[in-house]
């Protein structure tokens, strides 16, 4: 008897377990995209309202989307006929694709289901991300113009070589540069996060750093202005008079000058770090 009511028990837990999982196994989607011209570099953007975009670079000519919507089904297809020459317009809750002329556009806009883009791109691709509310962007292995925006979740950008202009309102930023394209301006910045950019050490630039309740930090040797923390202009409209403005920026150069990279966080730490050859 006792055996049996071991038995029993262990079932039932066994059968709770069981549907545990299963409740919170989400679905997914996978599309391949395929490029007008493979042999020209890809734009992709890619726009959602609630979740995470993850990309990663490949040895490869299609854009390769995965989606997960954890906790939810995934959303109704709303055509299974032939859409040779159609496009998809976007409607709430629904992913749409879009391709033109190797410009890739992703959109998702459900108000209430998140959902988890993880995409492979060629690895010298431009990208323009933007998650709108809850979410974080991450990207590994891609070589190109960089923009990203992420409103409440860290920015995380791993092995990346290009520009990057790269924000986030509610979050950190965190940067492996391993190679810059010269002459081009970059920008980081977060409201309320820490700035973490590291750099390879031939970095050339001039620098813009501000933070106003933390604490700036380099690996590099900075040549500051010395106008550094004032400025003076003589636009106060009386003859004869200036004004001086104080402020928590400042500015220098790194191994002679270069393009500007700026550096803005409102509440959090600067770290400009040296990568090692």
């Amino acid at each position: 008897m006792e055996k049996f009511i071991k038995y029993v028990l262990a079932t039932i837990l066994c059968t709770a377990l069981t549907a545990t999982a299963f409740s919170q196994e989400s679905d997914s989607d996978h599309f391949t995209i395929p490029l007008s011209d493979p042999s020209r570099e890809a734009t992709v953007k890619v726009n959602i309202y609630k979740g995470s975009i993850t990309v990663k670079g490949y040895d490869g000519k299609e854009i390769i989307v995965d989606i997960e919507y954890p906790g939810n089904r995934r959303p109704e297809k709303l055509h299974q006929a032939d859409t040779t020459g159609l496009k998809r317009i976007a409607v709430s809750g629904v992913p749409a694709f879009d391709e033109d002329n190797n410009t890739v556009t992703i959109r998702y806009n459900s108000l209430s289901n998140p959902a988890f883009f993880t995409l492979q791109v060629p690895r010298h691709t431009t990208l323009v991300l933007n998650v709108a509310t809850h979410g974080e962007i991450k990207i590994e292995q891609v070589h190109g113009e960089m923009e990203v925006n992420a409103i409440s979740g860290n920015v995380t950008l791993t092995d990346v070589a290009g520009s990057v202009v790269a924000h986030a309102m509610s979050g950190d930023v965190n940067v492996t540069l391993k190679e810059i394209d010269p002459g081009k301006p970059m920008s980081f910045s977060s409201m309320s996060g820490n700035i973490d950019v590291s750099f390879p050490e031939d970095l050339k630039a001039n620098v813009s750093m501000s933070s106003t309740n933390g604490e700036i930090y380099s690996g590099f040797d900075i040549k500051l202005d010395s106008r550094t923390g004032q400025e003076r202009s003589d636009d106060s409209g009386e003859e004869g008079k200036f004004k001086i403005k104080f402020d928590a920026t400042a500015k220098g150069s790194i191994n002679g000058g270069g393009p500007e990279i700026q550096f803005k966080t409102f509440s959090g730490n600067i770290y400009i770090r040296k990568l090692s050859q």
